[in-house]
Formats: C-alpha cells, sequence, structure tokens
C-alpha cells in the first residue's frame, strides 16, 4: 500500500512539476509560473489583477473581484538554452591542479509546467478557492562524461503545492484573503565520484596506480534520491486587495517560509579500483535525510483602468537568505556529510505591464520585468543552480469563446545574462577538491495556456 502511494505521488508530481533548466526560473528556483494570463504581462501587477481564478495564488484576496465561480487549467511550455563553456576547470590543488577532462554540455531541456484553480462563492461576502500549482524546481541533465560530471549529472527538484484558500470583503474597498500551503517534494542528486583522485588521500601515488586507481580514471558514481510523501511540510499566505480610486487598486501578497525535510536513499556505484573505498566503510548504499527552508516572499501590485488600458506594477522581495546551505546527512556514520554551502542574497523582482481592451472578446497583453539572481558570486554558483539575473519580455492576449469560457495565451522571452562559475566542490577530502570553471550562454522561451470556465 505504501508504495502505491509513493508511486501515485511521484505520477502526479511527474505530472504538474516537470521543469526544464533553472534559468526558466524566477529567483533562484521559484517557479512564476502558475497562470498564462499573467504571464503575457510578465506577472506584472499579478497581486492586484485578480482577472480570473489563478488570484487563489498570487493573492487570495483577489477572489471577491470574480463575478461568478470559476475553474482554471493552465499549462506552460519551457524550452530553454544553458550551454557552459569550459575555462579553466582543475582538479584538486593538492594534485597540482591537473585539467578536468570531459566535453562542454547544455544541462537544460524542454519541459511542461501546469496549474489547477477553483473558486466558488459562499456569500456576497465571501468566497472559498483552492489551487494545485507548482511553486519550486529545478532540473538540470548533463551527459556523465562532461566535464562537471563531479559537480553534478542529473538534479532533479518537483514539488506540488495544494492551496486552500478563503476570502472576505469587509466594505466597497477592502478585501482579504488567506491560504494555507501544503507541500510535496521529490528530489534526484547524481553525480560521478572520483575514487581515482579519492585514492590519493589514502596511500601514496604509486600504489593507486598499481589498483588502477588514478585521478579522472576510476570514476564511480552516486545516485541520491529523497521526498517527503510521509508528511506535508507546510506554510500560510495571506493577502488583501484595496480599491484607492474607482480605477486604481492595489495589491499585497505575503508567502511564509516553508521547511521542508526528506528521506530517502543513497545509491553508489564502484568501480573494481575503488574497493579500497568500500573497506573502510565508505560509499555503502544508505539511507539519507536532508532539509531546506524555502523563502518567504512578498509582492505589492497596482493595477489602474484607464478607459481600454489597464496599466499593470508590481514588485516582489524574496527571502533567499534563508538558503544558506545544502547538507545532506546519511545514516552510515563513516560517510561524511555532503555539504553544498550557498550563502544567498534576498531578492527583487520588478515588473512592468499593460492590458488593451481591443474589443468585447479580446484584450492583449504586454509585460517586461527584472528579475535578480540570489546566487552571489561565481564561487557560490554551482552546476545544479547555475542561475543569474534575467530580463522578460512577454505578450499575451485573453479570447472570450462564449459567455463562460476564457481562453488565454502567452509567451516569455528571457534574456540571461552570461553566468560565469568557478565553484569548487566541497570536501572533507582535500584531492576531490576539482574546480568548475567556466561559462553559462543562457535564455528561455515559454508558452503558456489556460482555458478559465465560469461554472
Amino acid at each position: 500500500m505504501f508504495k502505491s502511494k509513493k508511486v501515485f505521488i511521484s505520477a502526479v508530481l511527474s505530472f504538474m512539476a516537470v521543469q526544464g533548466a533553472n534559468q526558466a526560473h524566477a529567483a533562484g528556483f521559484a517557479l512564476i509560473e502558475n497562470s498564462a494570463s499573467g504571464q503575457g504581462n510578465a506577472f506584472a501587477g499579478a497581486a492586484a489583477v485578480a482577472s480570473d481564478a489563478s488570484t487563489v495564488w498570487f493573492n487570495p484576496a483577489g477572489m471577491m473581484r470574480l463575478g461568478a465561480d470559476e475553474l482554471v487549467v493552465a499549462g506552460h511550455i519551457i524550452k530553454p538554452n544553458s550551454e557552459f563553456t569550459n575555462g579553466n576547470s582543475t582538479g584538486a590543488a593538492l594534485l597540482g591542479s591537473p585539467p578536468l577532462s570531459g566535453q562542454n554540455d547544455d544541462g537544460g531541456f524542454n519541459a511542461l509546467v501546469a496549474n489547477f484553480y477553483i473558486v466558488k462563492t459562499l456569500d456576497e461576502n465571501a468566497k472559498i478557492g483552492f489551487g494545485v500549482t507548482t511553486p519550486f524546481g529545478l532540473a538540470t541533465r548533463y551527459e556523465d562524461t562532461w566535464v562537471g560530471r563531479y559537480h553534478a549529472v542529473e538534479t532533479d527538484l518537483k514539488t506540488i503545492n495544494f492551496n486552500p484558500s478563503i476570502a472576505f470583503t469587509f466594505n466597497d474597498k477592502l478585501s482579504l484573503g488567506a491560504g494555507i500551503n501544503l507541500m510535496l517534494a521529490d528530489v534526484t542528486f547524481t553525480s560521478a565520484v572520483d575514487f581515482g583522485s579519492l585514492c590519493y588521500a589514502f596511500f601514496a601515488p604509486g600504489t593507486c596506480s598499481s589498483m588502477g586507481a588514478t585521478p579522472q580514471g576510476a570514476d564511480g558514481f552516486a545516485d541520491l534520491t529523497a521526498d517527503n510523501f510521509d508528511e506535508f511540510a507546510w506554510g500560510i499566505n495571506l493577502g488583501a486587495l484595496y480599491q484607492l480610486t474607482p480605477s486604481t487598486r492595489l495589491g499585497l501578497a505575503y508567502r511564509s517560509r516553508v521547511t521542508i525535510d526528506v528521506n530517502g536513499n543513497a545509491n553508489f556505484t564502484v568501480p573494481a579500483a575503488g574497493g579500497f573505498a568500500v573497506a573502510s566503510g565508505l560509499f555503502t548504499d544508505t539511507g539519507l535525510k536532508a532539509s531546506v527552508t524555502l523563502p518567504d516572499s512578498l509582492s505589492l501590485s497596482l493595477a489602474s483602468e484607464q478607459e481600454q488600458w489597464t496599466w499593470l506594477a508590481d514588485v516582489t522581495w524574496t527571502g533567499w537568505s534563508s538558503f544558506k546551505e545544502l547538507r545532506i546527512v546519511y545514516d552510515n556514520p563513516a560517510q561524511p556529510d555532503s555539504v553544498t554551502t550557498e550563502d544567498w542574497n534576498d531578492t527583487l523582482r520588478v515588473s512592468a505591464g499593460a492590458n488593451y481592451q481591443y474589443s468585447d472578446t479580446m484584450v492583449l497583453r504586454a509585460g517586461w520585468a527584472y528579475d535578480e539572481t540570489p546566487i552571489p558570486n561565481a564561487e557560490r554558483r554551482t552546476a545544479r543552480i547555475p542561475g543569474n539575473s534575467r530580463r522578460w519580455l512577454s505578450l499575451g492576449f485573453g479570447y472570450e469563446l462564449n459567455q463562460d469560457m476564457v481562453l488565454d495565451i502567452g509567451y516569455s522571452h528571457l534574456f540571461v545574462s552570461d553566468t560565469q562559475i568557478n565553484n569548487t566542490f566541497e570536501s572533507s577530502v582535500p584531492t576531490l577538491a576539482a574546480t568548475l570553471n567556466g561559462t553559462y550562454e543562457a535564455s528561455v522561451d515559454i508558452l503558456s495556456a489556460q482555458l478559465s470556465w465560469n461554472y
């Protein structure tokens, strides 16, 4: 029964939260692709627009602006490009900093994200809503022979968030909303292990050579998987919507931190030349656990309607300074913790956009955004999360198919700054301290579609 539960949850996560290269994300590995109508504006004014049921995610207070009960289904196709070019990647300084072997690679791949929302009226002053979203995620996949294989081969984080919400109208100006977030996560990390360099920490070079364990010549593999399917992580979200004037409203939305504790397994593939490590108790299959605190966020949005135009603006703060390190603790006491120091910074995302009511049945959208990276420098950038600041340019439209159904299409191109990396693999064994040095050249295209049904 438990195995069937895990298979079912994994299948739902795979459908809802398949994600491409990290460059497609908002700040860090947060996902902002939670609405196709918002995609067309680069999510400008997202906490104030409240044009459909996706406001459950962006600002639950916005549910009070919906004229009818509504169901929304959205999907987003993400096409990333994230090509790595090697600069001066080297093995450990203790080994004389030899060049790392292996080819350049592109860790990105095409992917899909899906969302679902429903809103229902309780009475003229209250509504309830429910959203299913993918608020965080990342995935990079490299060849297992690429130059950065000791830092990362596959990284796959999927999340799914269940968000019941409620909203109230207090007067003709102010609405308030709140929700609970119940989150599941599924994580896979893989990488190559340089048993040849590890041997040099145990024995003299001649001894290692006689065993066939030479640096970069005796690779093994680590496959780490974990999830929190036994227990939801949880947090809250709050929202307020205030009508400043008959044509202008202000939205404020907050999402709390969520701490996810995962448990799983580490499976190691050890070459024959690495038998010395197994004999010492290292790299034997074992259980593992890890914990990560996902950031809180605060958004302030403005929407102003002027005849056929609606002008939109937004600023969002994300508290990525909560992400200090990624630490994996193994059940095997002989296996040292795997630690990656992150030291991320808090970030700002600013956006502006406009809607034009072209006809009674069609609205046209456009938007721009600047999305700041939380990664402080090239030394803290990793092959698992090689993100950088990016600029969004978005276009879209909404079309009323009939009086009850609306189709929204949104498209964004993300211009990503060239990304420098100079990350040294952190290990308690100095001979494993390889440095990945080079440049990522990236861009992203996102196409979103959404169907809204007033039922």
